[in-house]
């Protein structure tokens, strides 16, 4: 069995300094941004610091395919057209090309928000925006979304774009499976694209996962709505809201709402066990990093 788990890591003076700070914390996964995630510019990377992340990385135990790009906060790719539409669309373009440079070959992106203006608007804002970035990658992404040549027989883009469940939120995409499904259906090419499951999302969505039962139930719903083989990124993150509440806050691992027995059925399930899991647990008073560690090590085992 390949054991492959961590926690989002910093990236504070430097991008190599992230590869320190998961093997640090005993991490055999991790997940970073590549730049600052609560602002639309983005620093250049610079080749001696992706030289030597390269190099740590290849020094360590840690696989690239083990390693995640979370892109920033501030895009909505399921937004109408206009600035922040447009904005979005081309940091989606950038972190692609940050990724090949850096050679991850995973980037997790949330799906937005239509604002009202309907899922299936924003789902195909959504597919739209990803067609636009995979073909425009490494380019001047200024140009307009709407020039973007949808030829279903491109390449495969040397990053796997996953996307990430959500929580439920009010006009947000992807907080049902079948979203999820619909716009995998749309997205070409089929290899350039995946999913990262989110469970403090799923029970926030209102799907039980507090026992082993609810978890066979709800792996089975995933499979045959979406397929586990779409399946390639776990974040494995309590919840601090209710079933079904909406609620997107992430508690230590067997603290929350869905406490130790769902985890140790999730862990424990023959069809994750190889996925790389990412915790985006908080460090407080009550738990750090290595603790959340400790008590997933033990669930697992």
């Amino acid at each position: 069995m390949n054991i492959r788990v961590g926690f989002h890591v910093s990236i504070a003076g430097g991008i190599s300094n992230s590869v320190d700070n998961a093997l640090k914390i005993g991490c055999s996964a991790f997940q970073i941004f590549t730049r600052n995630p609560r602002g639309w510019a983005a620093k250049p990377l610079m080749d001696e610091d992706v030289m030597k992340f390269r190099a740590k990385l290849a020094k360590s135990l840690i696989s690239p395919d083990s390693v995640i790009v979370h892109m920033p906060y501030l895009p909505n790719l399921a937004a109408a057209e206009g600035d922040l539409y447009k904005k979005s669309v081309d940091t989606l373009a950038g972190e692609v090309q940050r990724c090949s440079t850096l050679g991850i070959p995973s980037l997790v992106i949330h799906l937005g928000s239509h604002l009202g203006k309907g899922t299936e608007e924003g789902i195909s804002q959504l597919v739209k925006g990803c067609n636009y970035a995979l073909d425009n990658y490494g380019k001047n992404t200024s140009s307009h979304v709407n020039q973007s040549k949808q030829n279903s027989k491109k390449k495969n883009a040397p990053v796997r774009i996953l996307l990430e469940n959500m929580a439920g939120q009010k006009n947000s995409i992807g907080g049902k499976f079948e979203e999820i499904r619909l716009l995998l259906d749309k997205l070409k090419p089929k290899g350039s694209f995946g999913v990262c499951l989110d469970t403090c999302h799923v029970f926030a969505s209102g799907i039980d996962l507090r026992k082993e039962r609810d978890v066979e139930i709800m792996l089975g719903r995933f499979d045959s709505t979406v397929g586990l083989k779409e399946l390639k990124v776990l974040h494995i993150n309590d919840s601090k809201g209710d079933l079904n509440s909406k609620i997107d806050r992430h508690e230590h691992i067997g603290l929350g709402k869905v406490g130790k027995a769902g985890f140790a059925a999730l862990l424990q399930h023959e069809s994750l066990r190889n996925l790389p899991m990412i915790m985006e647990t908080p460090v407080d008073k009550q738990r750090g990093d290595v603790d959340n560690l400790k008590v997933v090590l033990e669930l697992l085992r």
